[in-house]
């Protein structure tokens, strides 16, 4: 070959990078843009029934509508919600496959766990928080006591006497009561269970008499009288329609808690992905027919950005790291 062809060979190549390139950057973004073209997956860690699987079906039905893919919501229950985390963390970061993070499996495990296999920040990418959720102590009919303050006065006339039902070791509903135990001096018995269904199942049939529950899981019972609320976890009272309960910190001054749960990816998930998510997420949570189906479930929708929830993150961990230290709790206690 001729110096002077290879001249005219390397400038065609070099006029025909820039175009290369730019095919290349538009390729890509046909790519994302083409995004999803098959099912989308949401991993629950929890059985079905409590606030983390109920707003993610929510979600998820409202998703399916503006992807025009099937969105579903696949529930990993059990181990403290471990093995369902664990499902997302080793799944392909393609982003097919999100995970709910809540304040148990990201906020309580990392301090109750020495061995916990994931690490909440550095193994998943946070895309909005969707819920905060006020728990609420319920307790079966024939319970003796219909108050905070009953409760309280039956418990120390009786110390270890009584026992509550929660979805699980250092759960939000778990690490509330001890909360509420330790700041109000009390000797109730733990029982934990799989996941919030199961718990509730138990306290209707009246197998156990008291749960620490979300509001969005047992409001049906409540309003239909097959058990009774004594006290939500929230400093103020809640909305309507338990805008008739007490708060726990009008009987336990101090007092305040409550759960929450949002949408996390794979680490490796592209940007473009996680910000679309979060785009439309951030939008189905300002819909007002959407909102209302949060009111109707006494629960607060609670948007953020990716940055924001990887800050409240952070700090929620810190905050419950005080509370598991406080009360020793252990896992499976």
């Amino acid at each position: 070959m001729s110096k002077s062809t290879t001249r005219r060979h390397a400038l065609a190549l070099g006029l025909a990078a820039p175009f290369i390139a730019t095919q290349g950057i538009a390729t890509q973004a046909r790519a994302q843009a083409a995004w999803p073209t098959r099912t989308v997956r949401i991993i629950v860690p929890f059985p079905p029934g409590q606030a983390a699987d109920i707003f993610a079906r929510l979600m998820a039905e409202k998703l399916t509508d503006i992807w025009k893919q099937q969105v579903v919501v696949e529930n990993k229950g059990g181990g403290g919600g471990i093995p369902g985390v664990e499902a997302g963390r080793t799944a392909a970061p393609d982003g097919y496959t999100f995970l709910i993070a809540t304040s148990g499996t990201f906020g309580v495990n990392p301090s109750l766990y020495p061995d916990l296999p994931y690490k909440p920040l550095v193994d998943f990418k946070p895309i909005t928080n969707i819920i905060r959720g006020p728990l609420v102590i319920v307790a079966h009919p024939t319970f003796p006591a219909s108050t905070v303050a009953e409760l309280i006065e039956l418990a120390r006339k009786e110390p270890g006497k009584h026992s509550y039902a929660s979805a699980g070791p250092g759960t939000a509903q778990h690490l509330s009561m001890e909360l509420f135990k330790l700041q109000a001096k009390l000797d109730i018995v733990h029982i934990p269970y799989k996941g919030s269904g199961p718990a509730m199942a138990d306290l209707l049939g009246g197998h156990v008499k008291l749960m620490m529950d979300s509001t969005a899981s047992s409001l049906g019972a409540i309003r239909d009288g097959r058990i009774k609320a004594l006290g939500v976890t929230t400093a103020k009272r809640v909305p309507p329609p338990l805008d008739t309960i007490p708060s726990i910190g009008e009987t336990v001054p101090g007092y305040d808690s409550a759960g929450w749960s949002g949408l996390v990816a794979p680490a490796n998930t592209p940007d473009a992905i996680v910000n679309k998510v979060n785009a439309d997420l951030v939008a189905l949570m300002r819909d007002p027919a959407v909102l209302r189906q949060f009111s109707d479930r006494a629960t607060l929708a609670a948007p953020t950005t990716p940055a924001e929830f990887a800050d409240f993150i952070k700090k929620d961990m810190a905050t419950w790291a005080e509370v598991v230290k406080a009360t020793g709790t252990k896992p499976g206690t």
